[in-house]
């Protein structure tokens, strides 16, 4: 008789192989200048972790203070549930002649983009557990990339003082307004992820120009 739970072994897909084996012997990341980093963006069918789903993922890739634009990632997804409300949001509609591909299509493309990079995104929770709850559905552990949340840095940037908030969340748009950054590709996912970045480039030479910030400081922010 033997004790204990029979657990069976799961064999992961070649793709998840690929990217997971980025992650066991990483070189560390201790440079500003030679990260990479992926600004990443979602447009989903409501905010519902379980019952809504990713219309769109954009992203683009940041490194040594610059924005890769050539090399920026959009995919739509298939779907068959759309939620009134946030259409008005996004304006992606069910029967818009755009091309797209099945959800694990999606996360293949998305995880070959992003290997090992640091990701970056504005409220980084939201966008991520929509991504990892994707991965779920698909028998696939969460994402193992470091992260960073353009909130906290810009949060980081502010003086400390009794006039504000230290509880302050700032939204994508006060960054922008703050930054004198264009609004004109606002709630598209690739246009949000550009805004992201350029203010995620912004608040960083900030907090390394005034408090010499390093990579490690960044990543302890919440």
């Amino acid at each position: 008789m033997k004790w204990g739970f029979n657990k069976k072994n799961k064999t992961l897909p070649e793709y998840w192989s690929r990217y997971e084996s980025l992650f066991l012997n990483p070189p560390k990341k201790t440079d500003l200048n030679t990260t990479t980093f992926v600004v990443l963006d979602t447009e989903t069918t409501g905010f519902n972790y379980d019952k809504d789903r990713i219309l769109c993922i954009g992203a683009v890739k940041v490194l040594n203070g610059y924005i890769d634009v050539n090399s920026a990632f959009e995919i739509y997804i298939k779907q068959d549930y759309f939620n009134e409300e946030t259409i008005q949001i996004h304006g992606i509609l069910k029967h818009d002649k755009l091309q797209t591909v099945t959800e694990e299509e999606a996360i293949i493309l998305f995880l070959d983009y992003i290997q090992d990079a640091i990701l970056v995104a504005h409220h980084t929770f939201f966008d991520l557990t929509m991504i990892n709850t994707a991965l779920n559905r698909l028998g696939l552990p969460n994402l193992k990339n470091k992260e960073l949340d353009t909130m906290s840095i810009f949060k980081a940037t502010r003086l400390k003082s009794n006039i504000i908030d230290q509880k302050k969340r700032y939204s994508l748009d006060e960054l922008a307004e703050y930054y004198d950054i264009d609004l004109s590709d606002r709630h598209t996912a690739s246009g949000d992820a550009l805004i992201t970045a350029i203010a995620f480039l912004r608040a960083v030479h900030t907090l390394v120009k005034t408090k010499q910030y390093t990579l490690k400081d960044l990543l302890k922010l919440k």
